[in-house]
C-alpha cells in the first residue's frame, strides 16, 4: 500500500511513504537515514547581509536545541533522502536546488518513531518541542 504525502512550499518534496518495499528496488541513489538526527545541507553563504546573518543565527539556535535533545547532525551528501522509520515505513524526499538562503539552510529533524519534521527557520523552538514530545 502506497501513501503519497505532499508538502506545500518550494523547499522540499516528499515523494512517497512506503509500508512495504520491493527488496529488489534500487536505493543506491538515496542517502539512507535511520537514526535520530537532523539533516542540513552543506551550503556556504555567498552574500553576507543582515537577513542572511539572521537566518544563520536562527539555524544555529535550532540545531543547538536539537543536539541538546539527542539529535545527531547529518550533513546531506545527496539531494535524494530516504528516511526509514522503526515501523518499516519509508519516506522519500527529493531536495531541489536551493533558490534562496532559507532553502539552502533547510533543517529536517528525524526521529525513527515519527515522520520527518521540516523546520521553519522563521519560527521559534515550539515546533521542535512539539515534535520531540
Amino acid at each position: 500500500m502506497k501513501r503519497v504525502l505532499f508538502i506545500l512550499g518550494a523547499t522540499v518534496f516528499c515523494l512517497s511513504c512506503n509500508q512495504t518495499r520491493n527488496r529488489d528496488e534500487d536505493t543506491s541513489g538515496y542517502e539512507i537515514i535511520t537514526e535520530k538526527s537532523y539533516v542540513v545541507r552543506n551550503v556556504k553563504p555567498v552574500d553576507r547581509d543582515p537577513q542572511v546573518d539572521s537566518i544563520l543565527q536562527r539555524r544555529q539556535e535550532l540545531t543547538a536545541y536539537l543536539e541538546r535533545h539527542g539529535f545527531v547532525r547529518h550533513v546531506a551528501g545527496k539531494d535524494s533522502l530516504l528516511f526509514r522509520r522503526n515501523n518499516r515505513q519509508e519516506v522519500l524526499i527529493e531536495l531541489p536546488p536551493p533558490s534562496n538562503t532559507q532553502e539552502a539552510n533547510l533543517i529536517i529533524a528525524f526521529d525513527p518513531m515519527k515522520n520527518p519534521l521540516f523546520i521553519n527557520l522563521k519560527k521559534d523552538t515550539t515546533q521542535v518541542e512539539q515534535y520531540i514530545k
